[in-house]
């Protein structure tokens, strides 16, 4: 059984950084899956970042620039190192492991894929103010 531990988040001012980070304990797979989704409120969940064990990346365009996604393949954690942020990127946040991947590591791919096979965190609160 997996169990997800989350760190991070909270609020900010607008242009500040945050930091978000998940352990997966006890996910025994070598290949692997990873991602974090944001969900705004009132709207659905969007992926933002994902990575796969060999550290291929793919970024939401609104995130390109901004945001880094990082993983610790031995610790099974996963961060995501968030810069000049704005007050659209207020939202919960969700990790996300699944074993195996995608032929190809996007957000298009990676999110159905999380989506139906992943271990899912609880969500982690970012709330950016002007």
């Amino acid at each position: 059984q997996v169990h997800v531990t989350e760190s991070g988040g909270g609020s900010v001012q607008a242009g500040g950084s945050l930091r978000l980070s998940c352990v997966f304990s006890g996910f025994t797979y070598d290949i692997f899956s990873m991602g974090w989704f944001r969900q705004a409120q009132g709207k659905e969940r969007e992926g933002i970042a994902v990575i796969d064990r060999d550290g291929s990346t793919n970024y939401a365009d609104s995130a390109k620039g901004r945001f880094t996604i990082s993983k610790d393949n031995v610790k099974k954690s996963l961060s995501l190192e968030m810069n000049n942020l704005k007050l659209e990127d207020t939202g919960m946040y969700y990790c996300a492991i699944a074993a195996g991947r995608p032929h190809w590591t996007t957000i298009a791919t990676m999110t159905p894929f999380l989506t139906k096979s992943g271990t899912w965190g609880q969500g982690i609160q970012v709330t950016v103010s002007s």
